[in-house]
């Protein structure tokens, strides 16, 4: 069995939890004027080095082959000057993964795919300064020293989330299971379901966030929301607020769209950034009182805490295979909950 793998990379600029419905260009052909109606899957075949039908036609059946911006089956008929355009969940560049025996909690698994509830400080996949000890590492070494492992083994990402979030991460096991899904994510019909200590009380305490996402034009590590399409991304959040706590609140997050940062960047739009997330300003004293112990006690839950207060709570998808609807939920990890009922026992002892 091999003890390195080729696997496709994600970029560098996909960095969190929300950085998971992209979809990349592999190949983009157009069709000469001369062209007799073909099978695109036939018409792929002879186009695409080292391209098998059944590869083709898995592809077509997720949704990423499109002609003129379209999706199409495989039985379509290529005509003159047609534009077609294979997309992938993984951009077109290769690196090495190597198999690493480290704990991971895998909640869910079968042939096709399985879930994994990640902990915080867990990079999921090899990149710039995080070479090894990835999310992963972990997951080849787990398929290659299985009964039965394929040497071929892969996990197979469809999307991420940051190294300092926890929660539920949902990871394909086959090419058809990963073209499957990554459609899914890219057509917003998978649920996804965060929740996040934030800065503050919303209000209203529910509603929907909208704003084009986007690098921020000064300092590329932070997203920033735009009001118009001129730069960004659309992006939309629905948001709900769990529990007050004066001060600072557990709200819920769901996404409708997927893009890096977006529930930090469009929470602290709206005047709540996450709980100790230094990168959106959320490491510093931006609600309460000035007295010392105040200041005190809000150190002590950033010791407890020293990440953004961000859980991927729950993940619901219809499996690619078998077509049966999935739903994954997962507790609040120790560090969260150890902060949440510091901020009870404040509330508590600040009313004697």
């Amino acid at each position: 069995m091999s003890d390195n793998t080729e696997f496709h990379e994600l970029p560098d600029f996909i960095e969190d939890e929300n950085a998971d419905n992209e979809l990349y260009e592999h190949h983009r052909l157009v069709v000469d004027k001369g062209q007799g109606l073909l099978r695109i899957d036939k018409f792929l075949m002879l186009r695409i080095e080292n391209a098998s039908r059944n590869k083709i036609q898995q592809a077509a059946k997720a949704g990423n082959i499109l002609v003129n911006n379209i999706p199409v089956k495989s039985s379509y008929r290529v005509k003159p000057l047609d534009v077609i355009a294979v997309v992938l969940a993984f951009p077109p560049r290769d690196t090495t993964i190597y198999p690493q025996q480290i704990p991971v909690n895998i909640v869910y698994e079968d042939e096709h795919l399985l879930v994994v509830n990640k902990a915080a400080g867990m990079v999921v996949h090899p990149g710039y300064a995080n070479f090894d000890g990835t999310l992963l590492n972990a997951l080849l070494w787990h398929l290659q020293h299985q009964p039965g492992a394929k040497p071929d083994a892969m996990p197979l990402l469809v999307h991420r989330i940051d190294k300092d979030t926890s929660g539920i991460l949902l990871v394909a096991k086959t090419e058809e299971a990963q073209s499957k899904l990554a459609s899914d994510f890219f057509y917003h019909t998978i649920e996804r379901t965060y929740q996040a200590i934030v800065w503050g009380v919303p209000r209203p305490t529910e509603g929907t966030i909208t704003g084009n996402v986007g690098r921020n034009l000064s300092n590329r590590l932070v997203m920033a929301v735009f009001p118009d399409a001129s730069h960004g991304k659309h992006a939309v959040t629905h948001y709900k607020l769990l529990q007050d706590y004066s001060y600072v609140s557990l709200v819920e997050c769901k996404l409708e769209t997927g893009r890096t940062h977006q529930i930090r960047a469009h929470l602290k739009h709206i005047g709540h950034p996450l709980f100790a997330d230094e990168r959106y300003g959320g490491m510093q004293i931006l609600r309460g009182t000035t007295s010392g112990s105040y200041k005190k006690f809000i150190e002590n839950c950033f010791n407890i805490l020293p990440r953004q207060a961000l859980h991927a709570k729950s993940l619901a998808f219809t499996h690619p295979v078998t077509g049966n609807y999935m739903h994954f939920d997962s507790a609040l990890p120790p560090d969260m909950l150890e902060v949440l009922q510091k901020w009870e026992n404040y509330l508590s002892n600040r009313t004697l």
